[in-house]
């Protein structure tokens, strides 16, 4: 036996999120990237269309598609300090991170349009 631990998921997926504009700027600081158990990570491209890079709206979308998929996953989000702090003021929430923590699960648990929901405040 080895002692090394195998991986609790099979699907990591780490984003970049610029918080900047609107939820439909195309912005190029907001990336993606995507491993599996057996695979280093990589970048992740917004489909092909007009804007060139990804909007906050686009990464929303196929953040929902790929945890639809039945496979354990994992996602981290650097978004700076802070999550926006429009988000606390349109669902009047103190600023405190457990408070934020419960509000974000009771929406998300409604389902995925509730995200892009609350994404676009």
């Amino acid at each position: 036996m080895s002692g090394t631990k195998a991986p609790g998921f099979d699907h990591y997926i780490g984003i970049d999120y610029s918080g900047a504009k609107t939820p439909t700027s195309s912005l190029k600081g907001l990336r993606a990237y995507m491993a599996d158990r057996t695979s280093p990570p990589v970048e992740v491209y917004p489909p092909p269309s007009p804007p060139k890079y990804w909007t906050r709206r686009g990464i929303a979308v196929w953040l929902v598609e790929q945890l639809s998929e039945d496979r354990p996953t994992i996602v981290g989000i650097d978004h700076g300090f802070s999550f926006p702090l429009r988000y606390f003021e349109a669902h009047r929430l103190p600023l405190d991170w457990p408070a934020f923590l419960d509000d974000f699960q009771r929406h998300w648990t409604r389902g995925p349009g509730t995200l892009l929901h609350t994404l676009h405040c």
